[in-house]
């Protein structure tokens, strides 16, 4: 399939209908399950800098109402389409329900790249989309939750939650109205670092499987893997870091203007660093340069994770991959064609349908804090370190012996907002992996990981309608 008339949404409905087969629901369920719900496309005019009215293309779907608020991001990109926003939006549904996350799917778009518009610009094109959404009840904290994508964070996110709120004076809730936002306006910590932390929790739970490490012909645990990541964007740096710090080896980073390579590994932040300071990742000290960046993806490695843009590898490079394992970091970076030729050479893919859900769980947890109205941590942080204080003096004059000022400083620390976060992140990845394995392993027909994630999806999107008596 050439990339002139690949779709994106036409590749998740061929993987959901892939897996369709191994559930139980009625034809008519099924079809209502894949479907968008809601489509609102919108053109508004913003005036520029330079006195000139530019015409403004953005959308926002609504893939699933089986539970609300529908919950997805929001991208800024030249290349945002109907077609993009409707397949990300269906992967969100996918995504909250195999994370038990209590969403039905969303996705918003705006057509445009960011780096050409100046600051002031992108406010005006965020607060005008934002006020049209209010206007048709997109956006709201039990109706439709917005959060940052490709090329937005936390500014645009602040000024969404800054203009929804003067179009709603006194709603209690309306900070609930988006999530990814600065702390200093209900934001969560942890929430910039959760879809990469998420990513390395998915993929270690995976590695600590002795079964599916002797097939792929790998030790267990992560600690000596040579991984190569491609995006050193919020995903793709905070995924390196988090297997750099857990004793992975990076062996490749690639980003669009090129790639570099070392068989020695590359330390991560260096590598930040220096192209903060040079504005290229390539020429980095000791490092080998790749001027496409794609080369790097065919290189000797244990683990792929590709965290940048969808469709990176189709079925013209995929039989070049020499990778065991990819994690898919990024949505939709392998196409369908891609995800056969993998099949047939036995190299587990990990998909992006679940393994980049860090953000919509802790999205989710920002989201009940904004509704409670109170940080996490706040009410048992103290109690916690009493209770461990009064312990460990018990322990210590039971024993006679005294804990090393280390471990005492470990075990009388009460949870901080970001241990709490980071704490349920990690059961909520480590969940979501084994069950899609069991399911995986209890039916051999089923051909790979991403067929058995989009089992277990359906599955419970189904009972929750099933459950509201929609389908008797």
């Amino acid at each position: 399939m050439s990339v002139k008339n690949y779709s994106f949404f036409g590749a998740v409905e061929r993987s959901f209908n892939k897996a369709a087969k191994f559930t139980k629901w009625d034809k008519g369920i099924l079809e209502q399950i894949k479907e968008c719900n809601a489509v609102y496309q919108m053109r508004f005019p913003v005036k520029k800098d330079d006195g000139t009215i530019e015409v403004i293309e953005a959308y926002r779907v609504q893939h699933s109402h089986h539970k609300t608020p529908c919950k997805g991001g929001i991208r800024f990109a030249a290349e945002v389409n109907q077609d993009e926003v409707m397949a990300l939006a269906a992967l969100m549904t996918y995504k909250c329900a195999i994370v038990n996350v209590p969403f039905g799917g969303g996705k918003g778009g705006i057509k445009i790249n960011p780096r050409a518009y100046s600051a002031y610009e992108l406010e005006k094109i965020t607060r005008r989309y934002t006020a049209e959404l209010i206007k048709k009840n997109f956006i709201g904290p039990g109706t439709d939750v917005p959060a940052p994508d490709y090329g937005t964070g936390e500014r645009e996110m602040a000024w969404i939650v800054d203009t929804y709120t003067a179009m709603h004076p006194g709603e209690i809730d309306a900070a609930a109205c988006v999530t990814g936002k600065p702390v200093t306006q209900g934001g969560v910590r942890g929430r910039r670092e959760a879809t990469g932390l998420g990513v390395f929790f998915g993929l270690r739970e995976v590695c600590n499987m002795p079964d599916v490490m002797a097939k792929l012909g790998l030790t267990t645990g992560v600690e000596g893997k040579q991984v190569i990541v491609q995006g050193l964007g919020n995903v793709g740096y905070h995924s390196a870091k988090f297997f750099q710090d857990a004793g992975a080896k990076i062996v490749a980073l690639a980003e669009y203007e090129g790639a570099i390579w070392s068989a020695d590994g590359l330390n991560v932040d260096e590598v930040f660093n220096h192209r903060k300071s040079t504005g290229s990742i390539l020429n980095f000290p000791g490092a080998k340069n790749f001027d496409k960046s794609t080369d790097a993806l065919e290189m000797e490695c244990d683990i792929l994770i590709p965290a940048a843009l969808e469709n990176v590898i189709d079925g013209d490079n995929a039989p070049r991959i020499k990778a065991k394992m990819i994690g898919e970091a990024a949505n939709g970076p392998l196409t369908p064609e891609a995800d056969e030729v993998f099949a047939k050479k036995g190299i587990l893919v990990v998909p992006d349908m679940y393994l980049n859900a860090g953000g919509v769980t802790v999205s989710y947890f920002e989201w009940l804090k904004n509704l409670s109205h109170v940080r996490y941590g706040r009410l048992e942080k103290r109690f916690t370190e009493n209770l461990n204080t009064h312990i460990l003096g018990q322990m210590e004059s039971l024993t006679g012996k005294k804990v090393d000022k280390h471990e005492r400083e470990f075990i009388m620390h009460g949870p901080d907002e970001v241990d709490l976060v980071y704490s349920g992140l990690e059961e909520t990845m480590i969940t979501a992996t084994r069950e899609i394995m069991d399911c995986w392993k209890n039916n051999a027909d089923i051909p790979d990981m991403r067929t058995a994630a989009y089992v277990v999806a359906i599955n419970k999107v189904g009972n929750s309608y099933a459950e509201l008596g929609i389908f008797p």
